[in-house]
């Protein structure tokens, strides 16, 4: 008899990444087979994800180990982190590590938590020279993601939600491209994780931030969402789940449109010519100004689209504004035709 449904479906979505993963994979120096870390904060999600991972990677030749990361935020969280730990250790994974982190106060609590939270498993995998690092983000946070960026108004690429792979730095024995971030269950419900630990007994911990209103993701997950099934059925999760994979795919194409434009639209100086920047089509003009803001120095997580779109306004509607002020200290204007931006 094989295993429970859930239990099948949560390994067969770590094995296919874990062959991913590996053909991926540039050799490590030292010889030794390549490191899977799983990052788990003991909820069901990352606990089912970590029991499916002990089980496939030895199966491929691949060690596993954990991370868990002690965000202070709540009273006992050391503790809860070493119960963590020792649940990783007890399914086998090796190496196995606490991180404790200072969650600062840019961008909002979940943010600057969010923030400190890749910050400490970029260390780790640097540190132990993982591969790869498996997220435990399903399909539910998906829809989230992808009701979160809709109500933000940040354009399509907020609509695509979570990729299935986004990149690291990458380090010795990583994958070529250095896609260190991997999420096997964007295409798995919540529940079916939730069952996957019930049937195999794993004991979980659900965060109580999870569930506190103070919190704009825990309001969507108790209160938004249900209204939305309510009102419109069931499926919504599933809609907004593909509507994330249509809007990377568009996002993506447009992307590629604005790099390939870049280069015509700069003068033999390489500076930004405004005539030939209002020819382009909206969407793409507005990607090749936000690469050169980023290129001048601007921060892209502090980059929105409202500074776009005052950018834009240089191009589209000029009437002789001046400098626009933006994150990191960067300002563009409009300068004898061409778009000037750079750090004051």
């Amino acid at each position: 008899m094989g295993p429970h449904p859930a239990v099948a479906a949560i390994r067969l979505a770590v094995r296919r990444v874990l062959h991913d993963v590996l053909t991926d994979l540039t050799p490590r120096p030292d010889g030794r087979p390549p490191l899977v870390l799983v990052a788990c904060s003991g909820g069901a999600d990352s606990m089912a994800l970590a029991s499916a991972l002990a089980f496939e990677a030895p199966k491929l030749g691949v060690r596993a180990g954990g991370v868990t990361v002690d965000h202070g935020l709540q009273p006992g969280s050391d503790l809860r982190a070493a119960e963590v730990v020792t649940r990783m250790t007890a399914l086998r994974l090796d190496p196995v590590e606490s991180v404790a982190v200072r969650v600062g106060r840019e961008g909002g609590p979940e943010a600057a938590a969010r923030d400190a939270r890749y910050a400490a498993l970029d260390s780790a995998a640097e540190r132990l020279g993982a591969a790869a690092v498996l997220l435990g983000h399903t399909r539910d946070d998906q829809a989230e993601t992808v009701l979160l960026g809709l109500a933000r108004g940040s354009g399509i690429r907020s609509l695509s939600g979570m990729p299935e792979v986004s990149t690291g730095p990458g380090g010795p024995g990583g994958p070529a491209r250095g896609a260190r971030y991997r999420r096997p269950f964007l295409r798995i419900d919540r529940q079916t994780a939730r069952k996957a630990c019930m049937v195999q007994s794993l004991p979980v911990w659900d965060d109580p931030h999870n569930i506190d209103p103070a919190y704009t993701r825990s309001r969507l997950r108790h209160e938004g969402l249900p209204a939305l099934e309510k009102a419109l059925g069931k499926g919504v999760v599933e809609a907004l789940a593909r509507t994330a994979q249509l809007s990377r795919d568009d996002a993506d194409a447009l992307d590629a449109w604005a790099a390939e434009a870049e280069g015509s639209v700069r003068d033999e100086f390489g500076r930004l010519e405004c005539a030939k920047l209002y020819a382009l089509p909206p969407a793409v003009r507005r990607r090749v100004l936000r690469r050169a803001v980023v290129a001048a120095g601007s921060p892209a997580g502090s980059l929105f689209a409202r500074h776009i779109e005052e950018v834009d306004r240089l191009i589209t509607g000029w009437r002789g504004q001046g400098a626009i002020n933006l994150p990191g200290r960067v300002e563009a204007q409009r300068q004898g035709g061409r778009l000037v931006i750079r750090q004051g």
